[in-house]
């Protein structure tokens, strides 16, 4: 069960990624959502770390 936890978190991980990358691609990119998007990523591989 626990691969199964840590391949979800790796997906949603890169899923974040690409909206990172998407939102810092657009002509005016908002600050605050890229800052938010980056704590959700950083909290996601705290937790692929632990495990």
């Amino acid at each position: 069960m626990e691969s199964t936890h840590i391949s979800a978190l790796n997906t949603k991980h890169a899923g974040l990624e690409r909206q990172i990358h998407e939102e810092m691609t657009r002509p005016a990119p908002d600050d605050a959502k890229i800052q938010a998007l980056k704590r959700k990523k950083l909290r996601i591989k705290e937790e692929i770390a632990l495990n």
